[in-house]
């Protein structure tokens, strides 16, 4: 006969704060993007072109492509979010939200620009290219 598992008290208030410390650094990640869009944007368009994973004819117009991508990322509900990069989830181990968006957007959107030529690397290399300009700006 199989056992039935109930967590202690204990183990549900542990699972629960880990839980919630993943939600409020999630929440604090969307909304810290107000306060550096511009310069992550400029540095992302920058990493991306720099790493020859985005060919480009206007770079300009790539980094306003991102600016609308990290307001509306900004503005959008937790279940917009989690549907726009469920496809990608995989990539990392513990995927920051904002670069698995902007990751997100790169390979399904940004790609039908017109101004740009085509898109380089695999998935990870384009998140870990993402990621790193990410990092800088919120931690």
């Amino acid at each position: 006969m199989a056992k039935n598992f109930r967590p202690s008290n204990r183990e549900a208030s542990i699972l629960s704060k880990i839980e919630s410390s993943k939600e409020y650094a999630r929440k604090k990640a969307v909304s810290g993007i107000k306060d550096c869009i511009d310069p992550l944007s400029n540095s992302i368009a920058m990493k991306l072109v720099e790493d020859k994973l985005v060919e480009t004819t206007n770079k300009n117009k790539i980094e306003e492509q991102i600016v609308k991508c990290l307001d509306k990322l900004s503005r959008a509900e937790d279940f917009d979010i989690d549907y726009f990069i469920a496809p990608y989830r995989q990539i990392a181990t513990q995927p920051h939200v904002v670069s698995l968006y902007v990751t997100a957007f790169v390979i399904e959107q940004l790609i039908n620009h017109k101004d740009v030529v085509d898109i380089f690397g695999s998935d990870e290399d384009i998140y870990l290219s993402i990621n790193k300009q990410v990092k800088k700006y919120l931690p």
